[in-house]
């Protein structure tokens, strides 16, 4: 990570760069089933309100972001998020998001989220290296587990991935 790349909490004014990073994203094809860019109202509902977070260069553009979804609404597993990371184009292979993903592992710890999941095409190797070196991993292959209406209705698969916290099982979770 270079020396002007700062990691902030995600605010409001940064709703229209992190959907014009998580666009790019849905254009390559292999970061999400999403096809269309939902509205910052969608965006903004379904994800934890904290901890989000963005990667700001030094001149405060943003470069990426991280955040979190609930897996369920049942208290028991309050303590378990879907996690998402998408660089903007221009700034990926320079340690964006994995500053993004530690800082994350770190600030969920601190919100008392004791594991981490996500899933991620086979094909998106880089995002499949960057979560194994953040601590992630796979626990198996879900195949065929959805249509990807963007890629022709194409049957995709996908790699699914946790990180648990050192506090999972015990009394501090």
């Amino acid at each position: 990570m270079s020396d002007d790349l700062t990691i902030g909490a995600m605010v409001a004014g940064d709703a229209a760069a992190v959907l014009e990073i998580y666009a790019a994203g849905i254009a390559t094809g292999d970061a999400t089933f999403q096809t269309e860019v939902p509205s910052w109202a969608e965006w903004d509902a379904a994800h934890l309100p904290r901890p989000r977070l963005v990667a700001r260069d030094a001149a405060g553009t943003v470069l990426g972001w991280c955040a979190l979804l609930p897996i369920s609404r049942r208290p028991v597993y309050a303590g378990v998020c879907e996690e998402s990371v998408y660089v903007a184009p221009a700034a990926r292979g320079r340690g964006v998001g994995r500053a993004l993903l530690e800082a994350m592992v770190r600030e969920s710890e601190a919100a008392g989220i004791w594991t981490l999941q996500t899933g991620i095409f086979p094909e998106n190797a880089a995002s499949l290296a960057l979560h194994e070196a953040c601590g992630f991993r796979v626990l198996g292959v879900r195949e065929r587990i959805g249509r990807h209406m963007g890629r022709g209705g194409r049957w995709r698969d996908v790699v699914f991935l946790e990180r648990r916290s050192r506090r999972a099982g015990s009394d501090e979770a």
